[in-house]
């Protein structure tokens, strides 16, 4: 198709050159000089984002247009297609209408997202309206020029990952907010891979834009590096200015929401099945179990019996946004439901059963599978990559890497994109410098990820989620055996991994002389519990100072084996003894796991 006298050329996120050229039929190396002449330095196998083919693709005469997350195929591969759309991939076509967009406000912790959130539900809600906001609830509607907007209240990337982690995807639009006075900070970089790793359309508002160190130009040069030219710069990014704390711009943020919603047809059907996606719950002394629930398809009953994982109940009550109370509710509306017998989990999605009964036997039937399916990760490992990959359920290695520091990180991220064996493609989601931390741990269990971290430790929140989400998480100090592993994962050469597996952790309270011996450290186990002939980080102040074998373990004056939380304890190390009140020694055992 033609708009504009150029020729429209659908293209993903991103491709490698060889890709682009093909796709707009020019030779790999015209496409090279032109990236060249850009100022960005490419080799045919290199992937560049949407953005920059963009660039390249006008100098020849084409308009490229995002592949939009509903024009997906199902099955295709490679690709996360949202649960909710799978299921309502039956409707008749001719069934579905538009509704209203879902948008979730993403970006630094103090750029002003729950500011612009109150500033948006502040102007659109009328004043002296029945019930008034007089209840919290995670998610709200707006009016703007006779069109409908949902917001959900959950700013953070925490909380949409987790519904992505769970097989969900809450929102239908990202906005990126940005301080017009700081720019891109890593927290930014961080919501936009969460963003992009889910494959929802990103558009950004430039907040504090009435500050008078304000320096919009600077920020538009930041977020063009980090692959959101701005549609004054003739990118495809739409940079709205607004001034959440004086009330400026909103309406042009709200213009430009209603646009790109127009311009992905976010439809359901009314009439069609219901289903929908869990926002927040909670226990409430009084009332019992209240939870937030986005409808996004078919129409939500007072009396219909809903199912939420291994959760039922028949809906008793059901509220809107301000509190009035309302018999049923459309797709894309948010409400509060009394009723369930358990609090289910953010994210998670719900249906409707046409009796408790079934609800009952659909119930029980998922906890069985649950008890028999809980062995193993759900995540691959590493060492299952090639494997997966030759039974067709993967082409690409996913990866999330943390790095010490920005000079070890530009390498291993460029040497790692760099890999490639047959089909199988390296994908990195997100780098950063900093420890692992839990949202790491999320956006790689979102996308069927592995964390990679390099001269850094995965903190006790990752740990856990790990744990929990069935992440795999890499840890080395050299570069080479970094990029070693992933090319024998390509390969289908990687070694048995060899797993660690936390046993607890215990703070240093006191430190005790002893003759011929050493310093010896008198401490409190935290959590978990020490073993004597284990390993032992010692971290001081957030660094691992010292890794090695505990030597000695005692309770009193005894000898012992092990020692639980709770209790005190006298620790002695091999080869080290510059302990320090108020170190956290983390006790762990070494595992060697087959490869499946």
């Amino acid at each position: 198709m033609s708009e504009n006298g150029q020729k429209v050329i659908e293209i993903p996120e991103s491709l490698t050159v060889r890709e682009l050229a093909a796709s707009i039929e020019v030779s790999p190396i015209d496409v090279i000089k032109s990236l060249m002449a850009s100022g960005v330095m490419a080799n045919i196998n290199q992937q560049i984002d949407f953005d920059t083919a963009a660039i390249v693709m006008e100098e020849f005469g084409f308009e490229a247009k995002p592949v939009l997350p509903p024009e997906i195929e199902e099955g295709e591969e490679g690709v996360v297609v949202p649960d909710w759309r799978r299921l309502i991939g039956d409707e008749d076509p001719k069934a579905l209408t538009q509704r209203p967009p879902v948008v979730t406000m993403l970006g630094h912790v103090d750029h002003g997202k729950t500011t612009l959130l109150d500033a948006i539900r502040e102007a659109n809600v009328a004043e002296g309206e029945v019930g008034g906001i007089t209840q919290h609830i995670a998610a709200y509607q707006i009016v703007h020029n006779d069109q409908t907007i949902t917001f959900l209240d959950t700013p953070g990337h925490e909380a949409f990952t987790a519904m992505r982690a769970r097989g969900a995807q809450g929102a239908d639009i990202a906005v990126l907010v940005v301080a017009a006075d700081d720019g891109v900070m890593p927290q930014t970089r961080e919501a936009l891979a969460h963003a992009r790793a889910a494959r929802v359309p990103v558009l950004v508002a430039l907040n504090k834009i009435d500050r008078t160190s304000a320096n919009p130009d600077r920020v538009k040069q930041e977020l063009a590096d980090v692959g959101l030219v701005p549609d004054d710069w003739d990118g495809e990014t739409m940079v709205v200015p607004v001034s959440a704390k004086m009330r400026e711009g909103i309406d042009d943020l709200l213009e430009a929401i209603v646009l790109v919603s127009d311009a992905i047809e976010i439809k359901a059907n009314p009439a069609g099945k219901v289903l929908g996606t869990v926002i927040e719950a909670e226990l409430d002394r009084s009332k019992g179990v209240l939870a937030t629930l986005l409808v996004q398809n078919g129409t939500l009953k007072v009396g219909d019996v809903v199912i939420i994982g291994t959760t039922y109940g028949r809906v008793r009550a059901m509220f809107d946004y301000v509190g009035n109370s309302i018999e049923e509710a459309l797709p894309s509306t948010p409400v509060s439901v009394l009723g369930l017998s358990d609090v289910p989990r953010a994210g998670e999605l719900f249906t409707v059963a046409e009796s408790e009964r079934q609800a009952r036997t659909t119930v029980e039937e998922r906890k069985a599978r649950l008890l028999e399916e809980r062995v193993g990760p759900k995540v691959l490992s590493l060492d299952q990559v090639f494997e997966a990959y030759k039974a067709g359920k993967t082409q690409e290695l996913r990866l999330v890497i943390k790095a010490d520091v920005q000079g070890s990180l530009e390498p291993i991220t460029s040497s790692l994109k760099e890999l490639s064996a047959g089909d199988i493609q390296v994908h990195v989601l997100h780098a950063a410098t900093g420890n692992i931390s839990e949202n790491d741990v999320m956006l790689a269990a979102a996308s069927d990820g592995i964390v990679i971290g390099f001269n850094v430790i995965a903190d006790q929140a990752a740990q856990r989620a790990a744990d929990a989400e069935g992440v795999d998480i890499r840890l080395y100090d050299i570069i080479y055996r970094l990029t070693e592993d992933i090319e024998k994962a390509l390969k289908g050469m990687l070694e048995p991994e060899t797993q660690v597996v936390e046993l607890g952790r215990a703070e240093v309270r006191a430190v005790f002389r002893i003759r011929k011996i050493g310093n010896v450290a008198g401490c409190m186990v935290l959590e978990g519990e020490l073993r004597r002939n284990s390993k032992v980080r010692v971290v001081h102040e957030g660094e691992v100072i010292f890794e090695g074998p505990m030597v000695s373990l005692k309770h009193e004056k005894d000898d012992v084996r092990e020692i639980r939380a709770g209790f005190e304890c006298g620790v002695g190390l091999k080869g080290f003894d510059g302990f320090e009140i108020g170190d956290i020694l983390e006790c762990y055992k070494e595992e060697t796991l087959a490869v499946e």
